[in-house]
């Protein structure tokens, strides 16, 4: 992935599709990180914290 997650809006979504959608928080996780173009909620998340870690963009 070339750009930044966007936080608050992986945050935004997954809140109202948890508390408005009645998705469990891990299925409401993997929506919003869909959104955004990744595979699922782990690979979000791991690529936060590969960028965290390394300090760069992750490929």
């Amino acid at each position: 992935m070339s750009r930044i997650p966007d936080i608050d809006a992986f945050e935004e979504r997954a809140a109202i599709a948890e508390y408005d959608g009645g998705l469990s928080r891990s299925e409401a996780e993997n929506l919003a990180a869909r959104a955004q173009g990744f595979a699922g909620a782990d690979a979000y998340w791991q690529w936060l914290a590969d960028y965290v870690v390394d300090r760069r963009m992750p490929n």
